[in-house]
């Protein structure tokens, strides 16, 4: 199946008030066992490869042409989205590459240069029929702050999405990124405000650490794109730790890999049926 076009991929779900998930790729095994677990769900997925996970594989373009293969291979529709990224080249390497979707993450800099930055990557993007994805400022736990009480004004909001002209904006309404624990309390009625508010479909971040029903609840409220890493990192590591411990002679990864990749594929069709469980906005 060729790869989705986010723009179409997020229409459906945001129609019918129901949550797009979004799984970020470690390595091949997670992007094998994403796709595995939507297929087993019949929905749309969303692979992410961060601007960590490039460099942890020393450049974008090997980890991103084999998750690009494994998204046209899949018999659902996927699409491959570049998350976090700060470098302006990043974005247009991953566009080149072949990646119909970005994040610009320019939260970092003062208000002006966020929105100036921003502006210009998303001109060029959109040049290209490319979907951007922003963030207005940080979320609780990137780089180093930890701020689950910080939230996103929905004025401010609508004035950025203005001003940028991006797709989708990531807000903060009470997640943290890399959270081990799911107990983090959202903010849902700035969530329906902010949905109020802002045109475009809003993105969770940190999604790891809100428990089901939370999420159900959040994305009825009005989020729509859920991003998910650190929950998927938790099960692979727990089955591959469980099959290591089971034979202790054990040296073919293989074999101790695949259960890992059978544990987030089954985490991934779980929590699509999760987020995509929610009613009508507004609720």
């Amino acid at each position: 199946m060729p790869l989705a076009a986010m723009s179409d991929v997020v229409a459906g779900p945001a129609a019918r008030g129901r949550g797009l998930g979004a799984f970020n790729v470690i390595h091949l095994e997670h992007a094998e066992a994403i796709v595995a677990g939507a297929e087993r769900a019949g929905a749309p997925v969303v692979l992410q490869v961060s601007e960590n996970c490039a460099a942890y594989h020393g450049a974008l373009a090997p980890i991103g042409r084999a998750v690009l293969e494994v998204g046209r291979a899949a018999a659902v529709p996927v699409v491959v989205h570049l998350d976090h990224a700060t470098s302006a080249d990043l974005v247009r390497e991953a566009v080149a590459l072949g990646f119909g979707s970005v994040m610009f993450d320019a939260s970092a800099l003062g208000h002006d240069a966020n929105v100036a930055s921003t502006a210009e990557v998303t001109a060029r993007c959109h040049a290209g029929g490319i979907w951007v994805e922003a963030e207005l400022g940080e979320i609780g736990g990137k780089d180093g702050v930890h701020a689950p009480h910080a939230r996103t004004d929905p004025g401010e909001a609508a004035g950025y999405v203005a001003a940028t002209g991006v797709d989708a904006l990531a807000v903060a309404v009470g997640t943290s990124h890399a959270m081990p624990t799911r107990d983090a309390v959202l903010d849902l009625p700035l969530i329906a405000r902010l949905r109020a508010a802002v045109p475009v479909p809003l993105v969770l971040h940190g999604s790891s650490g809100v428990p089901d029903g939370v999420l159900t609840a959040a994305v009825a409220h009005g989020m729509t794109k859920i991003n998910i890493a650190t929950r998927l990192n938790e099960v692979y590591t727990a089955a591959v730790r469980g099959r290591l411990a089971a034979d202790p002679r054990l040296v073919d990864p293989r074999r101790y890999v695949a259960p890992g990749r059978d544990a987030v594929a089954a985490e991934v069709a779980r929590l699509l049926d999760v987020i995509r469980a929610a009613g009508p906005h507004g609720r």
